[in-house]
């Protein structure tokens, strides 16, 4: 496991990301099932019998220093509403992505996605000291670049056939990055946000 990531609670008053744990297993999938997520062609939110792979996965990614797998908890029922993961870690370059989310359909357009990313983003820059920090989704996924454009982040552009998608097909993948010297205007953007929605 590298020494930059390290698992970790993040906490905030919407959510707490607590490092994802094959224990987890059931409530992802009742958290998948809100919405039937994986039919979202899209996205890569794995079926119910698909779900211990992905969590073998995740965790395979994070023993091998590449990632920091999460799953979110809504902090008003206590209830695991999602995954997410700051991942393709590249701890000489001070880079890492925060990406592989997904929530439920409960708890999409909500201060769930807000409070995640303004906690994984503080991580990213006051802790890990990145100099970027990116964010990737499918060209198609049209709430999620909206959501990555409210952030704050600004589009590097598209990486055309970037990857195969579980039904065959090639994504075009939208890169999006915040830099180091954004992240101050940014973290005042995010707050202001939650604190609207409190």
């Amino acid at each position: 496991m590298s020494d930059w990531l390290q698992p970790l609670t993040l906490e905030h008053a919407e959510v707490r990301l607590e490092p994802l744990a094959r224990t987890h297993h059931d409530a992802l999938i009742e958290a998948a099932s809100d919405g039937a997520l994986w039919n979202l062609w899209f996205t890569s939110v794995p079926k119910p019998d698909d779900m211990a792979a992905y969590i073998d996965d995740a965790l395979a990614d994070a023993e091998a220093g590449h990632a920091q797998p999460f799953v979110v908890r809504r902090r008003r029922d206590e209830r695991i509403v999602g995954c997410t993961r700051l991942g393709h870690a590249d701890a000489a370059n001070r880079r890492v992505e925060i990406g592989w989310t997904w929530y439920a359909a409960g708890a999409q357009r909500s201060a769930v996605n807000t409070a995640s990313k303004r906690l994984l983003l503080g991580h990213a820059f006051e802790t890990l000291q990145c100099a970027a920090v990116e964010l990737r989704t499918h060209r198609f996924n049209r709430r999620s670049r909206a959501a990555i454009e409210r952030l704050g982040a600004l589009q590097d552009g598209i990486l055309r056939n970037h990857r195969r998608m579980p039904d065959g097909s090639y994504r075009d993948t939208v890169v999006y990055s915040i830099l180091a010297s954004e992240w101050p205007a940014v973290r005042r953007h995010l707050d202001h946000i939650l604190e609207q929605a409190a």
